[in-house]
């Protein structure tokens, strides 16, 4: 089964909704009309049976006189068939009538209508009809009076079975097709009317549907679909719909382009770490089958030369390893920190103490700047202990003999700042851009600042809510890190 669109859905709900209101107000106006009606000929008429208890002699001291009752009652419906006209006594029966045998239904009359209309309440009040088991009906009636005592009233029906018979004949026919085709009229006028208001209402949610249905994870179509939507000022709800809609099409947009960075990266990655194993593989393979083939005609110092070099393509092999397999399990997610409090100078003291013999072997110098005072980090000490290790053995391996290499700690805006400068050859401006990404462009002219080194550094700082930057210097290579403050 086909659903309804929203635009269809309104329109049935508002035509429905409108038909029914219609008929309310058609059966509200109807019954305003009998009641004014009712209201109109009891005003009219209101003095009808006083008129009748003061004209006539309907009653003596032997009691009613039936003869003179039945010729009035029959003068006066000959000149109005309208009207009903009975006779009660006190206790509200029906002591006379010129009504048909059999007609009579009812031999007693509610008292409290008539009591309603003698005090002079509002019009209209409706009383018992005697020819009908439950009928009301408007009416006129005024107290019989023999010697100055009531003996009974005159109780004239102004809208009898005549009226009745009339009324429905024209209903029947006339009455009944007028009201069909008002309705007839009421429910084309309202589906028109349902039709136009929702067509431009929904237009502005049939452009956001259309926008959804075209939307790309790019995030071109929520760009035009804000900008289509700038210039209505509005807030109505459609408006904040196709806000809401532009802005998770511009985050998603985002996210995309931001999935594909990341997928071009891992591309590039598995590339370059595959051209970076290959070479030292292919090397090591190449003099460890030179020693083989040519093991007999080696002398010791060639055999121990081609020996160190397949050692250091092994240690570059296994670095590389190490690192690409410490950096897949920062990438998992299933590394976390574990915060503490701590003095980040004593951890540098230890890391320097670890490094020492490494510097002091190529005639490197190592010296100290801290701030004080110098408040404690709030992060992991194992990765924190990492990343220095990594930026200082990257400082020490990777510049000349006689390098000066200076730390530096101070507090900043709640976080306490790390400087590593060296004074070596630096980085050329144009390779600058890549240095958090694996790139072995960079160590193929002299320099593994962008190898996989400084991208575990990152991750492992970002971990503990800190970054790590690249500093412009006159000289050398400077890099700067942040942590919270505890």
């Amino acid at each position: 089964m086909k659903r309804l669109t929203v635009t269809q859905s309104l329109s049935a709900v508002f035509v429905v909704l409108l038909l029914a209101c219609s008929a309310v107000s058609a059966w509200l106006q109807i019954n305003a009309s009998t009641r004014h009606e009712q209201e109109v000929v009891q005003r009219v008429s209101f003095g009808l049976a006083e008129h009748i208890a003061g004209t006539t002699q309907l009653m003596d001291a032997s009691g009613w006189r039936p003869d003179a009752v039945r010729t009035l009652f029959d003068q006066l419906m000959a000149v109005n068939p309208s009207v009903e006209l009975y006779l009660l006594d006190n206790q509200g029966r029906v002591v006379g009538d010129a009504a048909p045998k059999g007609d009579i239904k009812r031999k007693q009359v509610d008292l409290a209508p008539i009591g309603r209309f003698l005090a002079g309440d509002h019009l209209p009040i409706l009383g018992d009809d005697p020819r009908s088991v439950h009928g009301r009906k408007v009416f006129s009636v005024a107290p019989v009076r023999v010697d100055g005592r009531r003996a009974g009233y005159v109780y004239v029906v102004l809208q009898g079975q005549a009226h009745d018979a009339a009324v429905q004949a024209q209903s029947t026919d006339r009455v009944l097709q007028l009201s069909l085709l008002m309705l007839g009229l009421v429910a084309l006028l309202a589906l028109a009317m349902g039709l136009i208001a929702f067509r431009l209402i929904t237009r502005p949610l049939k452009a956001l549907t259309q926008s959804v249905r075209n939307f790309d994870a790019q995030g071109e179509q929520a760009a035009a679909l804000a900008a289509g939507g700038a210039h209505n000022l509005a807030s109505d709800d459609i408006s904040i719909l196709r806000e809401a809609f532009a802005q998770m099409g511009r985050r998603i947009g985002e996210q995309w382009r931001e999935l594909s960075n990341q997928d071009q990266q891992r591309r590039d990655l598995i590339a370059n770490i595959s051209h970076d194993l290959r070479t030292p593989l292919t090397s090591l393979h190449g003099y460890l089958e030179t020693l083989r083939l040519k093991n007999d005609t080696l002398d010791a110092n060639e055999r121990r030369k081609y020996l160190d070099i397949a050692l250091s393509q092994s240690e570059k092999v296994r670095h590389l390893a190490q690192e690409l397999f410490e950096l897949a399990r920062l990438e998992s997610g299933l590394v976390k920190a574990e915060p503490e409090a701590f003095a980040l100078p004593d951890l540098l003291q230890d890391v320097i103490q670890k490094c020492e013999l490494a510097a002091q072997a190529r005639g490197q110098t190592i010296t100290v700047d801290i701030a004080q005072p110098l408040p404690a980090i709030l992060a992991d000490v194992g990765m924190v202990e990492r990343v220095l290790t990594n930026l200082l053995d990257n400082a020490i391996r990777h510049t000349p003999h006689g390098t000066r290499i200076e730390i530096r700690l101070a507090a900043s805006h709640g976080d306490v700042t790390a400087e590593i400068h060296d004074n070596g050859p630096g980085i050329p401006a144009e390779q600058r851009d890549a240095l958090f990404v694996y790139a072995p462009a960079l160590r193929r002219v002299g320099s593994e600042a962008g190898g996989l080194g400084l991208i575990v550094v990152r991750r492992l700082l970002q971990l503990n809510r800190g970054d790590i930057e690249y500093m412009e210097a006159e000289s050398g290579t400077a890099f700067r890190f942040h942590l919270p403050a505890a």
